[in-house]
């Protein structure tokens, strides 16, 4: 793991089978602070990093929540309904977003490892 880039990814779930989930990574503290605002909903998931703690103020819809360690294990997950205040979570370096729902049907849950692959940016073909 090392350090991300604002961008596209995929997201892979320890022990679950199927394909790869489409995943948004947020690294730069622009891409942090926007977030899920201003949306309706989500494909697949957001990964805030680094972050501690989340907020869902101005949010549209409940999200679910996990919190990673720096091995990416989650180490706690919630539901947060629109205008809620999230606390610092110990140990937490990264944060999972998703619809709520969509983590328990992903099996995220505590102990759990996951994966990001991020996709290359910036290539192009021969000339």
């Amino acid at each position: 793991m090392g350090q991300w880039r604002d961008g596209t990814a995929t997201l892979t779930v320890e022990g679950r089978e199927g394909s790869p989930l489409p995943l948004e990574i947020a690294a730069s503290s622009r891409a942090r602070t926007r977030g899920l605002l201003d949306r309706d909903g989500i494909v697949g998931a957001i990964l805030l990093s680094p972050a501690s703690c989340v907020h869902t103020v101005r949010m549209r819809f409940a999200i679910d929540v996990a919190y990673l360690d720096r091995e990416l294990r989650v180490i706690g997950v919630r539901t947060m309904r629109p205008g809620r205040l999230g606390m610092p979570r110990p140990r937490a370096r990264h944060v999972l977003e998703a619809e709520a729902g969509a983590l328990l049907r992903w099996g995220l849950r505590r102990g759990v490892r996951v994966a990001v692959l991020a996709r290359p940016t910036g290539i192009s073909g021969p000339s």
